[in-house]
């Protein structure tokens, strides 16, 4: 699995991306982490993503063990495990919470989710499962159709450290670099983790996200952080933002 770190101490934020874009979206919180946070980070691209590798099937649990397996080792007895995941990344961070994949962490925060879910986006998302990596003639289409299925569209170019492994190349063309079965992850059980976490768990999103509002979050954590004025990738948007979230509890 692709991951990146830095830090010291025996603390370790764990940084999980939502679905569809790469590790990199983490690149503005990384920035000010010395500053920050006493501790490590580490930051990974999810299995189908960026430059981690694929494999047979993407259900949550399935993704929660392959995280906790690359985390293992980054994670010191003496320390606290802090995991910070956005969209489909907060959702594995809960499945992390109920401490049944090997690693439990100190405490959650889930910024994005979305929670409800309409039978015919179920249903496009499974249709989208099945279908093969669509190939474009040159990398200035594969990128712009990146930018849009991360979300980065108008909030950073090509170029820009966030949109860093989201697409690849091979003998057939270009092509987003995510898995397209990964689509095939379904609604997640958010009512029956919530129940089930060991740990202090925060959920968030921000104020113009798009995705999910202020009172489907708080339906599920009544504390729910509204993180401001800002869209779904509010972890790029406004980092410090975010920081004042995670550090107020941490």
């Amino acid at each position: 699995m692709y991951t990146e770190q830095g830090g010291e101490g025996p603390d370790l934020l764990l940084m999980l991306h939502g679905m569809g874009a790469t590790g990199a979206v983490w690149s503005p919180m990384c920035a000010e982490a010395s500053a920050r946070w006493q501790g490590r980070w580490l930051v990974l691209d999810l299995p189908g993503h960026g430059q981690s590798v694929r494999e047979d099937a993407y259900a949550i649990g399935q993704y929660a063990a392959s995280v906790a397996r690359a985390a293992l080792p980054h994670v010191h007895l003496t320390g606290r495990l802090v995991v910070l995941g956005h969209s489909l990344g907060g959702v594995i961070g809960l499945a992390l919470a109920t401490g049944w994949f090997g690693v439990t962490p100190h405490r959650v925060f889930a910024a994005g989710i979305k929670i409800a879910w309409s039978d015919e986006e179920l249903r496009r998302m499974e249709a989208l499962a099945s279908q093969p990596a669509k190939r474009f003639s040159t990398e200035e289409e594969a990128w712009d159709r990146y930018l849009k299925v991360s979300g980065l569209a108008g909030i950073a170019g090509a170029a820009a450290p966030i949109a860093a492994r989201g697409i690849a190349h091979d003998a057939d063309g270009w092509h987003l670099a995510m898995d397209p079965r990964v689509n095939g992850v379904g609604k997640p059980p958010m009512a029956e983790l919530m129940a089930l976490v060991r740990c202090p768990v925060h959920l968030g999103r921000g104020g113009h996200d798009a995705l999910v509002t202020l009172e489907q979050t708080r339906s599920l954590d009544r504390e729910a952080r509204d993180l401001g004025a800002h869209g779904h990738n509010v972890m790029v948007e406004a980092p410090g933002q975010v920081w004042d979230w995670v550090t107020s509890f941490t």
